[in-house]
């Protein structure tokens, strides 16, 4: 779904269903406050931020005022100016959220986990990065240190996200696994940095086969053809996490804010999700029929 106008048809008819839900339960503190609307409504910011994901530009400004402003202020006769629209941006943070989650995934029986490095600046400004401050940290990757989140996420054969969680750049792999692995069956297939036997036991509990392979200074141990074939498949998930960050946008290091932080994000991970082409393998019926029955 690429195109603005089937975007904004199926955004609107989310917040149609959604904002008034999400109005009756907001907590107040009982004091008074001026509720000043925008001419704009939540469905056609989301809109424009989702859009920007499957644009070539590469700088928010630019795609506003040089792209928006300038062939589509038909489609958005109220729009706002540009440090307007960045002032109510953050009202469409929850709708955003929550909005993904009704695009996620059905797991399948095989998923892929994996997660990838957000970086928000370059190494030399960690002493004066501010935005961020006591809420990133460095974490180590197959690059080297970087300060940064890290962004978990399970996918399906087919290409979809089925469970995504964002923790600082310190947080181990193998930690957020359980948690997002809550409503999973069947096989989940890992790289060797989700080594865990205590995991694996955990998962086993609930129904979920964590397979890996194993380190080289490790005992080799049995696996399926099956297991063997899925986990030399696993480039599906790098696939995913290369096409997030070069093509859906998630991550640059000009953060002012941690609401624009979360919105290029979620409109980064929204926008993947309601993409056609996805990312997927092969697999019959047949040969899911064959999995589970073995």
């Amino acid at each position: 779904m690429d195109n603005l106008d089937d975007i904004f048809c199926d955004v609107d008819d989310f917040c149609r269903v959604f904002i008034p839900q999400w109005e009756k339960h907001q907590l107040a503190d009982g004091s008074r406050k001026r509720q000043r609307h925008s001419r704009m409504t939540t469905s056609e910011i989301m809109t424009i931020i989702i859009y920007f994901h499957t644009s070539h530009y590469r700088n928010f400004k630019n795609y506003y005022l040089c792209y928006i402003s300038r062939f589509y202020k038909d489609a958005f006769p109220d729009l706002l100016s540009y440090t307007r629209f960045l002032e109510v941006m953050p009202k469409a943070l929850v709708p955003l959220t929550s909005y993904f989650t009704t695009l996620k995934g059905e797991p399948t029986g095989i998923e892929f986990i994996d997660s990838t490095s957000i970086k928000v600046c370059h190494n030399l400004r960690i002493p004066q990065h501010k935005t961020f401050k006591g809420i990133a940290e460095r974490g180590k990757g197959t690059m080297g240190w970087f300060y940064r989140f890290k962004l978990h996420i399970i996918t399906n054969f087919k290409g979809e996200i089925v469970a995504a969680q964002l923790t600082t750049g310190n947080v181990h792999d193998t930690k957020p696994v359980s948690a997002l692995a809550a409503e999973l069956n069947g096989k989940l297939y890992a790289d060797k940095g989700y080594i865990s036997k205590k995991l694996k036991a955990e998962l086993r509990d609930k129904g979920v086969d964590l397979v890996t392979n194993v380190r080289k200074n490790m005992k080799a141990k049995a696996l399926s053809l099956w297991d063997r074939a899925m986990l030399s498949r696993r480039f599906i998930i790098e696939t995913i996490n290369v096409q997030l960050k070069n093509i859906s946008q998630i991550e640059h290091s000009r953060h002012r804010s941690s609401h624009g932080f979360m919105l290029n994000l979620m409109g980064g991970l929204v926008a993947y999700c309601l993409k056609e082409n996805k990312p997927t393998l092969n697999i019959s019926d047949l040969e899911m029929n064959t999995i589970f029955k073995a």
